[in-house]
């Protein structure tokens, strides 16, 4: 590790294979934490490389504990977080919602490690047991058209570097990889992005997995739907922005959309939501990005009609029924 160290302290990049062998060694404990978080932070203070990054998927693909859900057409909202913001948890609210609406769900996530609450941390304290067992898993997208995929149990590097990542409780280049290495594969994407540069980098490296997806950032930093400013939407088709109004009716303010200082309050507001009692603010942002989702999948003739479709299995409780229906098969 030393060499690879004093390389990139050098100003120099990694190519595709090296990147991908440097993960497959972290990932089967050849170094020790100190170089492991010497390596992270390398990532901390300047741009990480498509050919790196393509490296690093390479590498936590190849070792990943895959799951086959062909038989299922699947979607995955996820963020890749890190920005910083504390929400409380949109893309997993509106993973409830979209699968209310119909959709089936195979949401991959891990816990916060720049945040209070990931989506891993909230599904826990709901009462949802990690596995990866894909018997089970399948009856929970028969059941309630969605199951939760626990990153650690999938991703052998993972499990490794997650107490590191916890200790520098900063946004590091394994936030960039969750989205890319959903072990289920979904035919659909909605993946948020903290910067304007990821999201070059990850519509170049979507554009070729042939699937259909969509990648948001707010322009003030989110990496979701906020409503607290315009939205910059990335689709295999081309680019847009678009406003607060055009994507949730109104605008929000970022007070509105605050996630709360621990795992319990998270799960407290997760559920109020759920349940179809949040705030108008916070009703408008977890519909949004569960519309942009709905609408990805290319089954609504347009954004109206999969928010209309969002409304629906909000208002008529089909979501807060779908993880009613999840928690009871745990």
């Amino acid at each position: 590790m030393k060499k690879i160290l004093q390389f990139l302290f050098e100003h120099k990049t990694l190519g595709r294979a090296q990147a991908k062998e440097i993960l497959m060694n972290i990932s089967s404990g050849t170094y020790n934490e100190s170089e492991i978080a010497s390596f992270i932070t390398v990532y901390l203070m300047r741009s990480i490389t498509i050919e790196e990054l393509q490296g690093f998927r390479d590498a936590l693909l190849e070792l990943c504990v895959k799951i086959d859900f062909s038989n299922y057409s699947t979607m995955d909202i996820v963020g890749t977080g890190g920005d910083g913001k504390n929400t409380f948890n949109i893309s997993t609210l509106s993973c409830f919602i979209v699968a209310g609406a119909g959709q089936k769900v195979a949401k991959h996530g891990n816990y916060g490690a720049s945040s209070i609450s990931g989506s891993s941390n909230v599904m826990e304290q709901l009462g949802y047991r990690f596995k990866n067992d894909k018997a089970q898993l399948e009856k929970e997208i028969d059941k309630a058209n969605i199951c939760f995929l626990h990153a650690p149990l999938f991703h052998p590097a993972l499990k490794t570097v997650g107490p590191i990542r916890k200790n520098l409780g900063v946004r590091t280049f394994f936030n960039m990889l969750g989205p890319m290495v959903n072990p289920a594969s979904p035919d659909f994407q909605l993946i948020g992005v903290y910067s304007l540069e990821m999201a070059r980098i990850y519509n170049y490296l979507l554009q070729h997995t042939g699937k259909a997806f969509t990648i948001i950032h707010s322009l003030d930093g989110y990496d979701e739907i906020s409503l607290t400013n315009d939205t910059k939407v990335i689709t295999n088709a081309g680019e847009r922005i678009m406003t607060p109004e055009q994507l949730g009716k109104r605008m929000v303010s970022a007070e509105d959309i605050y996630g709360g200082n621990s795992v319990d309050e998270a799960a407290k507001i997760f559920l109020k939501i759920i349940k179809g009692d949040g705030s108008w603010a916070q009703n408008a942002v977890v519909l949004a990005n569960a519309a942009m989702a709905l609408h990805c999948t290319g089954k609504f003739k347009n954004y109206e009609d999969a928010y209309s479709a969002a409304v629906e299995s909000l208002e008529s409780g089909k979501a807060y029924g779908t993880l009613q229906t999840l928690t009871s098969l745990q």
